[in-house]
């Protein structure tokens, strides 16, 4: 019996001890994404971005230019060429066309590169102002809301106004 009444005081302490934890846990939320857009030097990672983009743009309008310069010649002077005129120049044409979307690629991947090396200290400025605040306010949790409410959540508090005083935003 003796044996019984520690094994039940215990389970009982273990039951008081986890739902204290548990009473502890506070939650919040911010729109991260929301955040960073109404942060001033967004508009010149922005700017700086689009600058660096518009370099590749006018390589390839260039490109685009050239192949459609070379692409109605090929079909004008079409019916007079010899098999193998016509041969190269529709190998010319397909390399050229080949040697467009690779840079178009490439060109996509140094911007986003870009974009992420500019947008890097806005970032960890964002997210130390979060951690700041969820210290401040004693949370435990803060979660994303960029896509949406969550589906499933417990109750949490919005953090975006107190981050955005946090950081001097109106």
């Amino acid at each position: 019996m003796k044996k019984l009444l520690k094994v039940v005081l215990v389970a009982g302490c273990m039951l008081l001890v986890g739902g204290f934890a548990k009473a502890q846990t506070k939650i919040g939320y911010i729109n991260f994404n929301q955040l960073i857009d109404q942060m001033p030097e967004t508009k010149t990672v922005q700017a700086s971005v689009q600058a660096y983009q518009k370099q590749f743009v006018d390589v390839l309008q260039s490109m685009q230019t050239e192949l459609t310069t070379k692409g109605q010649a090929y079909d004008a002077g079409r019916a007079t060429m010899t098999d193998a005129v016509r041969t190269q120049k529709e190998t010319e044409l397909q390399d050229l066309n080949k040697r467009m979307q690779d840079y178009n690629a490439s060109a996509q991947q140094k911007v986003q590169e870009k974009s992420n090396e500019l947008a890097k200290p806005l970032i960890d400025k964002a997210k130390g102002a979060v951690a700041a605040v969820a210290k401040e306010k004693g949370y435990t949790y803060v979660m994303d809301t960029t896509q949406g409410e969550p589906i499933v959540a417990p109750p949490a508090d919005d953090l975006l106004p107190a981050v955005k005083l946090k950081l001097g935003l109106k």
